[in-house]
């Protein structure tokens, strides 16, 4: 295994003091894998102090010492040196309440989540991997490390940490694990919202995050149970072949990984079960769905903590996932005004998820209207027309100056302008628009 030149530094500089030292965990994995690792982690039978002096006079500083850990400062990099150690019981589901230090990194091993990530290596002494993590790598298994009922007993997020792995690397989780999931799922009620969203978050960017959604419902049901309704909900429908959840998940993986749009694909439709009704000619139709899955997803994203951005971005493009843009030019001048061009973009990249999840006669002649006003609104930027009061060609000030008084009647005369703009680009002049404006305060209002 090629190791970066700062690892091996950190690796000899311990073995030169006579401390065992690996690099460990999700490093050893991805690199195995032939992925470029994101972090190299350390482990070591240095205790923190003997960290401490054997890369004294350098910059490492006490960031979890705790729980053996201290944190290397080279080349303005951090890198985590964390002591072999023993966890004591776990009452929060999520740490231990204490560690006992160990100089064997066996045992140190035994107590991570899932074997893939269970293996250590230095040059040393080559690949350390007693729980056959190597073997399941390579056949792409996920599977805890030792008692599974244990494992996630200490630590709740486990669970939804397993199910990200097997979203981003298209691992198939071994039997005995997934059940332990299953049962212990309840259990991830004690875990921080802020963390559940990250985990979910990184599972709905994975590549396999269709499988996993398909597969695991009720455990996602847990932190989200505004999915559950949708499981196996047949909508009736000649333009829907599958039911609720079966399009949900498959719109989330016809999206970009991208998070406002992977969370908004998995929230678009939640309203579809409450807002269901059978019409005579036998089809399920789905009134006002778009406003209550927006009602839903906002409690969702309330629950989860999400970010005021995520929040509203979100919220508008569920709302809004559904409705009708007709392709024609001041149509899309009015929605770019709206939105702006990124949230366009993105509410057209939703309906296009949209639109590949659902029957596949559909799914061509869409996609063309789709690009149809994409290039609309392409043309709109390159002509520089007006979608907004910052571009209309008058301001306040001049309306001001014409004899408006301050107040809501200005505001609506600017109102009144843009719409004739947004119709008609050509009258974006300042000599036209005040001529409309003097026109408009001598008529008599309502």
């Amino acid at each position: 295994m090629v190791l970066p030149e700062t690892i091996e530094y950190i690796l000899a500089r311990l073995e030169g003091a006579g401390f065992a030292a690996y690099a460990v965990g999700g490093c050893v994995r991805d690199a195995l894998a032939g992925r470029e690792p994101h972090d190299w982690d350390v482990c070591t039978a240095a205790r923190p102090e003997q960290v401490h002096a054997v890369f004294a006079g350098m910059d490492v500083r006490d960031t979890g010492l705790r729980h053996g850990t201290v944190t290397l400062v080279l080349d303005r990099a951090p890198y985590e040196i964390t002591t072999f150690r023993v966890d004591g019981h776990y009452s929060d589901s999520r740490r231990p309440d204490s560690v006992t230090f160990t100089e064997d990194v066996t045992v140190d091993l035994a107590r991570r989540d899932f074997t893939v990530n269970a293996m250590a290596y230095s040059p040393v002494t080559g690949l350390i991997d007693p729980f056959g993590g190597r073997e399941d790598l390579e056949a792409g298994v996920l599977r805890c490390v030792g008692d599974p009922a244990v494992r996630f007993g200490e630590d709740a997020l486990r669970i939804l940490r397993g199910l990200r792995f097997a979203a981003r690397f298209g691992y198939a989780v071994e039997a005995d694990t997934a059940a332990a999931m299953g049962a212990l799922a309840p259990t991830l009620a004690d875990i921080a919202p802020e963390r559940i969203k990250a985990e979910l978050e990184g599972l709905l960017l994975g590549q396999w995050t269709a499988d996993v959604l398909r597969a695991f419902p009720d455990i996602l049901a847990v932190p989200i149970p505004e999915i559950a309704p949708c499981v196996g909900f047949d909508q009736h429908s000649p333009w829907h072949v599958y039911d609720v959840w079966e399009h949900t998940l498959r719109a989330v993986a016809a999206a970009e990984p991208d998070p406002i749009l992977r969370w908004t694909m998995l929230f678009h439709d939640l309203g579809k079960p409450g807002t269901f009704s059978l019409g005579e000619d036998g089809n399920g139709h789905f009134y006002g769905h778009a406003g209550r899955s927006a009602e839903l997803a906002e409690g969702v994203m309330d629950r989860l903590r999400f970010s005021n951005e995520q929040r509203e971005a979100i919220s508008e493009l569920v709302r809004r996932h559904d409705g009708v843009i007709e392709p024609e030019p001041k149509t899309v001048r009015r929605l770019l005004g709206k939105l702006g061009r990124k949230q366009f973009d993105r509410l057209l990249a939703v309906k296009r998820a949209d639109n590949m999840a659902q029957a596949p006669a559909l799914t061509e002649p869409r996609l063309r209207e789709l690009e149809a006003l994409g290039a609309l609104a392409d043309e709109v930027e390159r002509a520089e027309e007006c979608t907004g009061l910052r571009q209309l060609a008058v301001n306040g000030r001049d309306l001001l100056a014409l004899g408006y008084a301050p107040g809501p009647a200005l505001g609506a005369e600017l109102g009144r302008l843009l719409e004739l703009v947004l119709d008609d680009p050509a009258r974006n002049r300042r000599e036209t628009l005040l001529d409309q404006a003097e026109k408009d305060m001598e008529k008599p209002r309502m």
